[in-house]
């Protein structure tokens, strides 16, 4: 089974990225034949500044190589360093029919954000389909919420394969539905977009001043409080064993307890659990050399699988 993910360089890594795609994406590993990508082709719909992207692009390789990922086991890679893609994203084009893009949820959604419409906004599900098309991915994991991506890639393959012949092997969205809804410091879902992240290796004196601005009710400390209508307590449970979480719940509807005491034990499970990997980090920024081989190497699995693709369906076309 040959798996394929991808994430965009778009900002500073945060713990909603990592038990949301990340710990995901690494645990493939352990499943199939995996490939992650960097999809900074994508990201330049959002990002203008060409120091940002190089800079983005580099911590997302250095930040799932400190976290675990094995490049032995998993093809990571640039996804400019496939630069297939881009051609097949042109001929899965001209077999996509306007009405499936123009129904895409993400589109809207990030022009109601306020990002200025493009075509590459509007056309990059094509190219997303081509990411995925290109290894011949069987299956893509995607949260319930980015269902449709993986759809518009099935849609895409079964015309094309409809009219020119069986090229492309169709997908199946593997729907990630034990993922944690990591919420940010307001109690909204922590996204970048909200200003309300935890960065997974942020300056760790910012990091604990941001977890002690985490958003809880009035409540006085001598107050029973219900855990599970706690935003502090569902960060708390991501780091804590099951008999921890069961004793903080057990602490909150006793009463008797701060929010303050729970931010200070949440800041430091947080910084246990990933003192190894910034230590790591730390290791592999010093050498960017092997950083740069590994995604080299990624990059070259990728592309013998996306050559012979794309030569397939030039062919199937009639280019070649």
């Amino acid at each position: 089974m040959r798996i394929l993910s991808g994430i965009q360089p778009s900002g500073k890594l945060h713990i909603g990225n990592y038990f949301g795609m990340m710990k995901p994406a690494l645990e493939l590993q352990e499943r199939g034949e995996a490939f992650l990508f960097i999809a900074n082709y994508h990201a330049l719909t959002t990002v203008g500044d060409a120091a940002a992207l190089r800079e983005g692009t580099r911590d997302v390789a250095l930040d799932f190589l400190a976290c675990g990922l094995d490049p032995e086991r998993t093809a990571f890679y640039r996804q400019s360093d496939v630069p297939e893609v881009c051609e097949l994203a042109w001929l899965l084009s001209v077999v996509t029919p306007m009405g499936l893009l123009e129904r895409c949820h993400s589109y809207k959604d990030k022009l109601a954000k306020g990002i200025a419409a493009s075509h590459g906004l509007f056309a990059y599900p094509v190219l997303m389909a081509a990411d995925i098309l290109a290894v011949q991915s069987n299956v893509v994991p995607v949260g319930r919420d980015q269902k449709q991506h993986v759809e518009v890639t099935r849609d895409i393959a079964i015309k094309f394969n409809n009219q020119y012949g069986p090229v492309f092997t169709v997908p199946e969205p593997s729907i990630r539905d034990e993922v944690a809804v990591v919420p940010g410091l307001d109690g909204q879902k922590m996204s970048k977009s909200y200003g309300n992240t935890v960065e997974l290796f942020g300056d760790p004196a910012e990091t604990k001043r941001r977890i002690m601005r985490i958003v809880t009710d009035s409540r006085s400390l001598e107050d029973p409080k219900d855990p599970e209508a706690c935003n502090l307590f569902a960060l708390y449970r991501l780091f804590a064993s099951p008999d921890e979480r069961e004793s903080m719940a057990a602490r909150y509807r006793a009463g008797g307890l701060g929010y303050g005491t729970v931010k200070k034990e949440l800041h430091g499970k947080l910084d246990a659990h990933f003192a190894p990997m910034r230590a790591r980090r730390a290791e592999l920024a010093a050498d960017p050399g092997y950083v740069e081989s590994v995604l080299r190497r990624g990059a070259g699995r990728a592309r013998a699988l996306a050559v012979a693709t794309l030569r397939a369906a030039r062919s199937a076309v009639g280019i070649e």
